[in-house]
């Protein structure tokens, strides 16, 4: 079992910049593969950043990439996600999850893919 917990979420004007945190709970941290995503009102859960176990391969949505950068730091059981340059279409409740698969490629990790979830972080992004 692992429990995540999101932190670092605010209100942040357009341009600029967040760090989030997700503490994980466990010894095993790091041979899960991490991912980011978010939910804005009215929509879906949608994929931000991912991030495999050994923290070699990152892959991030279009709409971030560029400006967003996920990262990890197994000695602390904790992903992050910094966030620069951000825009109003950036508002959304983010979540860290954790997957125990190990897939062949980074991209085919999907929403199921993922065994845990932490509760969200708000993120607000005024123009």
């Amino acid at each position: 079992q692992v429990q995540l917990v999101e932190s670092g979420g605010g209100l942040v004007q357009a341009g600029g910049s967040l760090r989030l945190s997700c503490a994980a709970s466990g010894r095993t941290f790091s041979t899960y593969t991490m991912g980011w995503f978010r939910q804005a009102p009215g929509k879906e859960r949608e994929f931000v950043a991912v991030i495999s176990w050994g923290g070699g391969i990152t892959y991030y949505a279009d709409s971030v990439k560029g400006r967003f950068t996920i990262s990890r730091d197994d000695a602390k059981n904790t992903v992050y996600l910094q966030m620069n340059s951000l825009k109003p279409e950036d508002t959304a409740v983010y979540y860290c999850a954790a997957s125990a698969r190990k897939l062949g490629n980074i991209r085919s990790y999907s929403r199921q893919s993922y065994d845990y979830w932490g509760q969200g972080t708000q993120v607000t992004v005024s123009s």
